[in-house]
């Protein structure tokens, strides 16, 4: 394969480059050989030459992917249906004016103010999306994406863009491989090369020299953007960056298309249709119009004008905003929306599968009693510093000892006076490690002393984790997992220095044991060893016929904010189910410390008992409104709860941390990644990072969910219900045989300007409902244009209507001037055509603040708590007065002035719609009392 460069092979008497893939040496060399021939050694590279290499071949990521430039987006905003339609509607009616006979100055004047209409909302909309393109880069960065190196002997965790070849990688379950790397030292290393190969088997990886021959086909070799799905090993880098194998496909592939999400869809769908009907109501008005003797060419700019205003052209810039500023807002929660999908379908969660460990919990695990031989050791101290001490520590040495030697994790000092101690590795393992050092013991001697030989990996379906030591006696297993699976591995037990078999009554002793600590809330692990003839025992040898040393309890503390979180989440009608790989008896103690559990008898479903169970006798279970607790569940298991949720209709969100919960956070309706603890695979899997892990940030994120949902609706009842109240005044002028129209389709785009677009943004930034939560969630199905949404746009612009249109005719009819003696020129009815503006636009102002809330009172809210709404309704008034008071605008708009009766008379008339809907929202509280029983 010729890429243009080679692989790092020092001393080659090449010019050393990161390479494309490795050369059949590498491959094909020994294990011990690498490192000489990739210029490293067994401790990784020294910090400076990493240093310099890192100068040399630049940082390890993909060049980013191609972006359209400003001009492209901006040029994308013209290409809107209902920007086409407005552009199209402009150059008719600029057509329209060079073929009138006499030219109407009125005429250009509509085509420019379609075109202004056009220009402010390719603005915003460009502004919106080139804002929010950068707020998800930011986002991006505060993902973190780490892989532990060896440098100088000592392991780092570095970010991934730091590696450079010929480092040394250190791999585990979960882990995204960084580099393309060559094994070393591999221990029932198996990874996922689907990426590369589309083949999603677990591939097995050998630290042995292989023939030559293509490089993924070389099983001592992983490469880029795979991932690591069970075992451990370690590897050293040859290739990274654009030159690796995922970045030559990277380079080949052409950028995906963006894809709609489903309310973009509905939108476009509804855009169509609000279209097609402008277009008949366009063409209605023509019709209707025709017999009162108008020039055709004067009919059909007007019914051109009408049509526009139909239009609404505000709404793909709203959508942008609300969907943007529900991202953001959730950021500020600490949650990353990596998919615009899952704002719109957080609002609907119906469930929340949840984690229990760093979710619900602190993950900061502590160890607060060890158990050995029937005596309980009580330990002090909080957290991973290694103060406190473990009472009567002699006979448990032993037992820590072991529990310490059988850890990959490290602690870490703090680097400076505002840093803490903190665990690089598995949090449990830390626990371990920081109860040890309380005993005396340490890591690092204990390591020296008995240096590690062979590792046997945890996975889920062993619930064990074992390695094998070199001592000075000869060589050692250490073992540690669940009580349950290595109680049932075990022939004798050792307690306080002596060794006999484990019988029956002892069995008993230490599963009640385990179960009093379980119930206490603590995780509990056991610990055990085994002498060894030889260092390469087979995983079923080193796992067999054990000596039980003891138990270890660890507290892992629930997050404060947790309790608050999930009782919000019963509010708002979501169910929380706990899904856990642990004890039953610690899952229901932290469950009924944050409130998922407040019954005496919730339903504990162990993944024994799923295992048991057909679908149909899971959906069954799954339908009961009980309080639900899964637990000693595997991936497996998550992912078929899942399903049976879905099969019931029910929205899911599921959270996950490790790699074998990608397939469940990809099938998931919202897939929720733990962005301090979880795995890259997870994160990548997921379309909602929490970078703070907390279910807190669930639970406010469905909060804005809904708000995003909720905004999009407000605005459509605010624009869809002043445009009734410009339609209706015309239709009855029409019908009533009066000659000319109550409002021209100048003023209606000047209201479209002064009172659509602004408003309509500033309702997209509302924040949600302070009864959001109280209400139950919608339903996946329902529609922007529900039953609800129409009766209140109809109920809102009938009000509109019937004020405008009675003070339209009150004025005209008191001039005395006979209906067919009116021109354009006559002053009561340039004064009538005004007080109708006015009237849409003082309305349209009140109108913005009712639709804030769909049953809240507005002064619940409060009338001043969105001051950008307030703003932008000042600005549309503002305008209209600018409108009916100054010349140069009088006579484009054919206005004229008010006096201060008239505005007054008009803004009562335009408080209307306010006061009429705040009694409709107080009838519908009313009503959601009486059902609940109460009376109020």
């Amino acid at each position: 394969m010729d890429t243009g460069t080679e692989p790092l092979v020092p001393g080659s008497g090449e010019d050393e480059a990161a390479g494309a893939g490795p050369r059949p040496s590498v491959p094909g060399l020994p294990a011990g050989e690498v490192f000489a021939a990739l210029g490293t050694s067994r401790r990784g590279l020294p910090r400076a030459q990493a240093r310099a290499r890192l100068e040399k071949y630049g940082a390890n990521e993909l060049p980013p992917a191609g972006r359209r430039t400003v001009w492209r987006q901006l040029g994308a905003q013209f290409t809107d249906l209902f920007a086409v339609v407005l552009i199209v509607a402009s150059g008719i009616t600029f057509l329209a004016y060079g073929l009138e006979e006499p030219r109407d100055a009125g005429t250009v004047q509509l085509a420019v103010a379609i075109l202004g209409v056009v220009m402010l909302n390719a603005a915003i909309g460009f502004a919106q999306e080139y804002s929010a393109e950068r707020t998800a880069q930011a986002l991006e960065e505060m993902v973190p994406h780490a892989c532990r190196v060896l440098r100088d002997g000592e392991r780092l965790e570095l970010p991934a863009r730091d590696v450079v070849p010929g480092d040394v990688v250190v791999l585990e379950a979960g882990d995204a491989v960084p580099a393309d790397c060559r094994v070393v030292e591999a221990h029932e290393l198996a990874v996922n090369n689907a990426p590369l190969t589309g083949e999603s088997n677990a591939v097995g990886r050998t630290a042995d020299p292989v023939a030559a021959g293509p490089p993924l086909e070389a099983r001592n070799c992983v490469f880029m953007g795979t991932d690591v799905i069970a075992g451990a090993g370690r590897a050293v880098v040859f290739a990274s960056g654009a030159a690796t194998e995922f970045g030559r496909i990277y380079r080949l592939a052409a950028a995906a298309p963006r894809q709609k999400t489903p309310l973009q869809l509905q939108v476009a769908a509804m855009a169509r249709r609000v279209a097609g009907a402008a277009l008949a109501i366009g063409a209605l008005m023509f019709a209707v119009r025709l017999p009162t003797g108008e020039s055709a060419v004067t009919l059909f700019v007007f019914a051109l004008g009408v049509m526009v205003a139909l239009v609404p052209e505000g709404l793909p810039a709203t959508l942008s905003v609300s969907l943007a500023i529900g991202v953001r807002r959730m950021a500020r929660r600490r949650a990353l929306i990596k998919q615009l999908l899952a704002v719109e379908t957080l609002g609907s969660t119906t469930v929340v599968c949840t984690d229990k460990t760093g979710t619900l919990t602190r993950a900061e695990m502590t160890v607060t009693q060890v158990w050995a031989g029937g005596v309980p050791h009580p330990v002090s101290g909080v957290g991973y510093e290694p103060s406190g001490e473990v009472a009567d520590a002699a006979p448990v040495r032993e037992l820590l000892r072991v529990a310490g030697l059988c850890c990959n994790a490290r602690l870490v000092p703090p680097a400076g006076p505002r840093e803490h101690w903190r665990v690089l590795g598995d949090t449990t393992e830390g626990a371990l490690l920081v109860v040890a050092a309380k005993a005396g013991l340490e890591p690092g001697a204990e390591e020296a002393a008995a240096p590690r030989v062979t590792e046997f990996p945890f996975d889920s379906d062993r619930k064990l984790m074992t390695t094998v030591h070199e001592t000075g006696a000869g060589y050692q297993a250490c073992v540690k997992g669940a009580p349950g699976e290595l109680l049932a591995r075990c022939t004798d037990a050792e307690w306080d220095g002596r060794r006999g078999p484990l019988t029956g009554a002892d069995r008993a002793v230490v599963v009640a044991a385990s179960d009093a600590l379980a119930s206490q809330g603590l995780r509990v692990l056991a610990v055990a060893r085994r002498v060894l003839d030889g260092p390469r025992p087979a995983q079923e040898e080193a796992e067999s016929a054990l000596t039980l040393l003891g138990l270890v309890g660890m507290l892992d503390p629930p997050r404060p904010e947790v309790t608050d979180a999930v009782a919000a989440c019963r509010r708002a009608g979501v169910r929380v189910v706990m899904v856990t790989g642990d004890h039953p008896l610690t899952g229901e103690a932290v469950a009924r410390r944050v409130g998922i559990v407040r019954r005496p008898d919730p339903v504990v479903v162990t993944g024994a008992r799923l295992d048991a169970m057909d679908d149909e006798a899971l959906d069954l279970l799954l339908a009961e409104p009980s309080e639900l607790l899964l637990c000693r569940v595997s991936p497996e298991h998550k992912m078929r709860v899942v399903t049976a949720f879905q099969r019931r209709g029910e929205v899911v969100a599921v959270t996950g941390d490790g790699a074998n919960d990608a397939p469940a956070l990809k099938h998931a309706d919202i897939g929720v990644a733990m962005g301090a603890s979880g795995t890259d695979v997870a994160r990548e899997a997921a379309s909602m990072v929490l970078l703070d892990d907390s279910f807190a940030s669930i639970a406010a994120a469905v909060r804005l969910g809904r708000a995003v949902y909720q905004n999009i609706r407000k605005f459509l009842v605010y624009l869809f219900s002043h445009n009734i109240g410009e339609l209706v005044p015309i239709l009855v002028a029409t019908f009533v045989g009066f000659p000319l129209v109550p409002i021209s389709a100048v003023q209606i785009l000047a209201i479209d300007l002064g009172s659509d677009v602004l408003p309509a943004l500033a309702l997209g930034a509302e924040p949600p409902e302070p009864d959001v939560m109280d209400r139950p969630p919608r339903s996946r199905h329902e529609r922007l244009f529900s039953a609800a949404v129409v009766g209140r746009i109809l109920f809102l612009g009938g009000i509109q209507a019937a004020c405008v249109s009675a003070v339209f005719f009150w004025h005209v009819g008191s001039s005395g001037i006979p209906f067919d003696d009116f021109t354009k020129d006559t002053l009561a009815y340039q004064e009538a055509v005004t007080m109708v503006q006015a009237g849409i636009v003082l309305s349209q102002f009140f109108n913005a603040l009712t639709v804030r809330t769909d049953r809240q009172s507005i002064l619940t809210v409060g009338l001043v708590t969105n001051p950008a709404l307030l703003a932008a309704g000042g600005f549309g008034v503002a305008l209209m007065v600018a409108i009916s008071c100054l010349p140069p605008l009088r006579a484009v708009f054919n206005t004229a002035p008010l006096d201060a009766t008239d505005w007054v008379a008009l803004t009562g008339l335009g408080t209307l719609p306010l006061l009429a809907d705040e009694a409709r929202k107080g009838w519908l509280r009313h009503r959601a009392d009486r059902r609940k029983g109460d009376p109020r």
